[in-house]
């Protein structure tokens, strides 16, 4: 009877540590994270840019340099689109399409990707800032890591493709210097 009451306590004392251990998937999200920040990710727990959306969702994100702005488009997944939408490729439709026509080797790299991408990937961005992929991170690092050349070369691609003109530092001097 004692040794019944002795591993009831242990087991008392056991379950909330277990409870604390990552799951199997944290453990597979956690290392897939990780694997893609040391690739230049960032990844952030977001509102994605889809209709009627509650909650947040993993955003990957590839940035621009400042000094060369992407442009602003969004793609969606048929799946969470609307028929109104306009048909883009494979599966895709534009809920905001570029005001300009994407660059060709851009356009190419995009449709491969988009035909690659996994059925958990539901969103594609583009804003001056970054490229942003909108997914519930079903794959692991190993996979994930066959993505991310794919995204550089499109990011590669958009860079300095802005809607909007870049605004230039006013150089000093010129004319109004020169009244004086």
């Amino acid at each position: 009877m004692e040794w019944l009451i002795i591993v009831f306590i242990l087991m008392f004392v056991i379950a909330p540590v277990m409870w604390l251990k990552p799951s199997p998937q944290q453990k597979r999200q956690m290392a897939l994270r990780s694997s893609a920040r040391k690739q230049g990710v960032t990844i952030k727990m977001e509102k994605p840019p889809l209709h009627h959306f509650r909650g947040t969702m993993p955003a990957y994100r590839w940035h621009y340099p400042q000094q060369a702005p992407g442009p602003d488009f969004v793609l969606v997944r048929d799946t969470n689109a609307s028929d109104a939408l306009e048909l883009y490729h494979s599966g895709w439709r534009w809920r905001i399409a570029p005001l300009r026509p994407l660059p060709e080797k851009a356009g190419v790299t995009l449709k491969a990707l988009l035909e690659r991408l996994p059925q958990d990937a539901l969103v594609i961005e583009s804003t001056p800032y970054s490229l942003t992929l909108w997914w519930w991170e079903s794959q692991n690092a190993d996979r994930f890591s066959t993505y991310v050349a794919d995204f550089q070369q499109l990011k590669g691609a958009l860079e300095g493709v802005s809607d909007r003109p870049v605004a230039k530092p006013f150089a000093g001097g010129g004319e109004a210097a020169g009244r004086k």
